[in-house]
């Protein structure tokens, strides 16, 4: 399979140097996302809120890739303050409580002060090599 870059249209991947996802030989890597509506580059200062928005923001760039959320095997949080992280379990079991793939929490600075939490995710395009049709 052929290379495919996936933009949101976010002005830092640009500004950067990179994409918000890749897809390549049947699997989609999904960059570290965060809460910002692209749209309008708004952050809300609620963790939840983001990372509803970051979901949001993820399922549209596997959207855009021919899958959905349910295709999804791996997913990393990256939270700047571990207390931070149980506000986010419902939002999490909302988006992938279904799915359950495989995750790990990291803490770690993020790039923007405003920034609570970052996501990123693998996935399997539906009907690669083995995967799910």
């Amino acid at each position: 399979m052929s290379r495919r870059l996936i933009s949101s249209g976010s002005p830092f991947e640009g500004e950067i140097g990179y994409s918000r996802a890749v897809v390549q030989d049947g699997w989609i890597f999904v960059a570290g996302t965060t809460g910002f509506d692209y749209a309008t580059m708004q952050i809300s200062a609620d963790v939840a809120a983001q990372a509803e928005q970051t979901f949001a923001n993820i399922a549209a760039a596997l959207g855009q890739a021919g899958a959905s959320m349910a295709d999804v095997v791996r997913v990393r949080y990256i939270l700047p303050d571990a207390a931070l992280w149980p506000a986010c379990w419902p939002v999490t079991r909302k988006w992938l409580g279904e799915v359950r793939p495989a995750a790990t929490m990291i803490v770690a600075g993020l790039q923007d002060p405003r920034m609570l939490i970052e996501i990123e995710v693998t996935a399997r395009l539906p009907g690669a090599c083995g995967a799910p049709a």
